[in-house]
């Protein structure tokens, strides 16, 4: 039987320290541009990496925010936002131009990724933000979110996202990592959560709920702590479901 490419990316560049092994294991990558963690060294640490192991680069840019790693929403002006979000794009692309490393995608961290999800007014600001770099890269997005359906009225190319390591509510929101079942850490589970969004094209909810889901990427958050565990679990188990994270 054929066996399909799944993408598998990860967040990194986030001071975690587990880049070398993460990246063999993935295929593509959201660096943390400096809103909410990473530095100019951090960035060219991950995307030497992205280079070695032929991984997908992307920008992980978030609300200006390391206090709180970018996990709480924040009120700021259109030009605050808007400022802050092409400063962390301009100083990422630079790097990857003077390392010869084509963007492939952005993703928007955290808060602001959970946000603009459901605000359309910040989604607009959002897409104003990274509006220079639509030609070249694609937007990351959540399935059937506000910015989904801005993006794409707006001439972004998107992917969508689901979460293989995150439960989620029946609004398809991700449940708070406030909640003790925010996360899901074990392989076998992160699995079969992620086997049914992509064969069934369904997500089992915590409140027992099968809700449509269509997903062309899956994220594995790289400061899950079992994240090594699960994505060599992944990368075992896939092949026997026809599926290959790496070509």
């Amino acid at each position: 039987m054929t066996k399909h490419f799944i993408d598998i990316n990860c967040d990194v560049g986030e001071g975690i320290g587990n880049e070398e092994a993460l990246f063999p294991l993935i295929s593509s990558c959201n660096i943390a541009c400096g809103g909410h963690a990473g530095s100019k060294e951090s960035m060219v640490f991950c995307l030497k990496l992205a280079k070695k192991f032929n991984v997908k680069v992307g920008a992980h840019p978030s609300y200006p925010d390391r206090e709180n790693f970018g996990r709480v929403s924040m009120t700021l002006s259109e030009d605050e936002l808007i400022l802050s979000i092409k400063q962390q794009m301009h100083l990422f692309v630079s790097l990857c131009s003077q390392m010869d490393i084509e963007l492939h995608h952005i993703k928007p961290h955290g808060a602001l990724y959970n946000d603009i999800a459901k605000d359309e007014h910040l989604a607009k600001t959002f897409l104003t933000g990274i509006e220079e770099f639509k030609k070249g890269a694609v937007l990351y997005v959540p399935y059937g979110s506000v910015i989904q359906r801005l993006a794409l009225e707006y001439g972004f190319k998107v992917l969508v996202e689901a979460f293989a390591d995150r439960n989620y509510n029946t609004d398809l929101s991700l449940v708070s990592r406030k909640e003790s079942n925010a996360l899901i850490t074990d392989g076998k589970e992160v699995l079969a959560h992620l086997l049914r969004m992509y064969y069934e094209k369904e997500v089992k909810t915590v409140s027992g709920d099968n809700i449509s889901i269509i997903a062309n990427t899956y994220c594995i958050h790289g400061d899950t702590p079992s994240v090594l565990k699960i994505l060599a679990y992944l990368s075992d188990e896939l092949p026997h479901h026809n599926l290959l994270i790496k070509s």
